[in-house]
């Protein structure tokens, strides 16, 4: 079973306003044993890089400015990626700028078949908890201490490890990938097909306002008269 890890730098929160993908990291795993394969890639956004995005990730303007384009990139990335099943945390974020970056290459976007988001991973096996990956790492006794920023690949990297506590741990390789794909499966179709209920009218009745006005008037020289 062949998997791809990756995760995005970008200059922004929303590629439809303009937003750019400005480095992915993706790393290989087979049966959740990295294979020691990635690719890493650093793009010219053809914009400015704000100074918010610039404060997480560290990536400027200048030295960005000799890095090829996306679509300079694009077919060995694809060629890397091929059918695999593609990780990430927060997943349609990630998938949300590859697909407007392909988009303007003139490509088809990743089917959406083939995500698979930790988050929504971590929240069925860890209802309640904090779900951010700094969050998952410290949980699961993963060292971080070289993490002073974000980047796509060392992100990817801790990504990868926390994946494996996911999924099942070290004993995935007792030869349980089958059961643990089939436990992926089930949860990224339930999540895909989940039904969100509408939100519950909480006004109150008329009955209800009655006997609120009925019991401030027993109150005597309330605070919120003076």
């Amino acid at each position: 079973m062949r998997e791809i890890i990756f995760d995005t730098e970008t200059t922004g929160l929303d590629p439809r306003s303009g937003d750019r993908m400005v480095e992915i990291g993706c790393i290989e795993m087979i049966n959740r044993v990295p294979t020691g394969a990635v690719f890493h890639a650093y793009f010219h956004p053809d914009r400015d890089m704000p100074a918010g995005a610039e404060a997480v990730h560290g990536l400027s303007i200048g030295f960005l400015s000799d890095k090829p384009r996306f679509h300079e990139k694009a077919a060995e990335l694809l060629e890397f990626l091929g059918d695999a099943k593609l990780v990430a945390h927060n997943a349609g974020f990630d998938f949300a700028f590859l697909d407007a970056e392909l988009a303007m290459c003139g490509l088809d976007p990743v089917c959406r078949s083939r995500m698979v988001d930790t988050v929504q991973l971590a929240r069925v096996r860890h209802p309640g908890a904090k779900l951010s990956l700094d969050a998952l790492c410290t949980r699961y006794g993963i060292d971080r201490s070289h993490r002073t920023r974000h980047g796509a690949l060392l992100d990817a990297e801790l990504l990868a490890q926390v994946y494996v506590e996911l999924t099942g741990g070290r004993q995935i390789g007792l030869g349980l990938a089958d059961e643990v794909e089939a436990l992926v499966d089930s949860v990224v179709e339930t999540v895909r097909n989940r039904v969100f209920r509408p939100a519950r009218p909480h006004s109150a009745s008329a009955a209800e306002l009655a006997a609120h006005s009925a019991f401030l008037d027993t109150i005597k020289e309330p605070l919120w008269a003076t």
